[in-house]
């Protein structure tokens, strides 16, 4: 990985205007260089995930709709609204990246993984959406910031904004971007083969998308149901929220099949949600019975994960397990908090 000035140089070139933000969060995680480098994410590890993406505009209105399909032991479970560059409310990944969200000029983005593993060199996803978010107010613009700054690796990215524009992106290793026919993306892109289509069933979640046909304010019912709903959480390909951002509002909400959450950008009221992802079942819903022995992985979002960063920036290692066994216990459920 690159060193530390490198890390901050490819910020100071391909996105400015969040350095100052960048230089902050990195004093606040105690300046090391092992902080600097992981905040910057320029040319990080390889991650991946899964995903089903849709935006549409209709009479009755602008929506983009996202499931994120994860194991429950990856997600951060962190809603955050901010106001660095400018007032950003979305779905945090990598500490200060995002994978979903909407900004106050009511441009929203969501991103998908795009079906490959191989890198370049780039910048991590996650903190090119917040980028994006941070410094955009319509979807034109945020596709030449998308294909101005380089990505690490593949992903689909799909964007609507107020005015009721909408596109999917794909973002190709190294840079360079394609702006697609129809605005829906899941986990392949036009060129190369994806990563085993059959277990992410990504052409048929792909074909569904594109079937739909519902209008813009019902879009997010068909992101309940399969082939979009993913129950193969034991495996680590469940749907762990539905979100669904309504641009001209500026307005979100996360959806879950026993609860919803609805968020404003000019009301924004912090708080917390336990979702329960049954461990023996393949519906996430009431709590069930764990199988005993090992650790509960699907609790990994009760996880202090600033600690985590803070240890990690430290250089000090430390297990997940070790994270995971400093929750409180309850009764034997797995759950992820929001």
């Amino acid at each position: 990985m690159p060193d530390r000035d490198a890390c901050r140089a490819a910020m100071l070139r391909h996105m400015p205007e969040l350095v100052a933000t960048y230089d902050q969060l990195v004093a606040v995680s105690g300046g090391s260089d092992r902080a600097a480098r992981f905040l910057a994410t320029w040319c990080p590890p390889t991650y991946l995930g899964g995903c089903s993406l849709a935006a549409l505009a209709d009479e009755t209105g602008v929506r983009l709709v996202r499931n994120y399909d994860l194991s429950p032991e990856l997600n951060e479970g962190l809603l955050l609204r901010s106001e660095w560059v400018r007032p950003v409310m979305g779905m945090v990944e990598f500490l200060w990246g995002l994978s979903d969200g909407i900004n106050d000029a009511g441009l929203a983005v969501a991103l998908a993984y795009g079906g490959r593993s191989e890198t370049a060199k780039g910048f991590g996803i996650t903190t090119i959406l917040r980028y994006v978010l941070e410094t955009c107010e319509t979807v034109s613009e945020a596709i030449a910031v998308l294909k101005r700054v380089p990505s690490h690796m593949a992903y689909n990215i799909v964007l609507a904004d107020r005015a009721g524009d909408s596109a999917s992106v794909e973002v190709l290793p190294g840079g360079g971007a394609n702006v697609m026919p129809h605005a829906v993306a899941t986990n392949h892109q036009r060129a190369g083969r994806p990563d085993r289509p059959d277990f992410t069933r990504t052409f048929e979640r792909h074909a569904h998308l594109l079937g739909l046909d519902a209008k813009s304010a019902d879009l997010h019912k068909g992101f309940a149901r399969a082939p979009l709903y993913q129950d193969r959480f034991a495996e680590g390909f469940g749907t762990l929220f539905t979100a669904e951002y309504d641009p001209e509002a500026g307005t979100m909400r996360l959806i879950w099949p026993y609860e919803q959450w609805h968020q404003s950008l000019e009301r924004f009221e912090p708080g917390t949600r336990e979702i329960t992802f049954s461990a023996n079942a393949r519906l996430p819903g009431k709590p069930a019975a764990l199988a005993t022995g090992g650790p509960d992985w699907t609790r990994a979002a009760l996880v202090d994960w600033c600690e985590v960063g803070r240890d990690y920036a430290a250089g000090n290692h430390k297990s997940v397990e070790y994270y995971l066994s400093k929750i409180p216990p309850r009764s034997p459920a797995c759950g992820a908090s929001w």
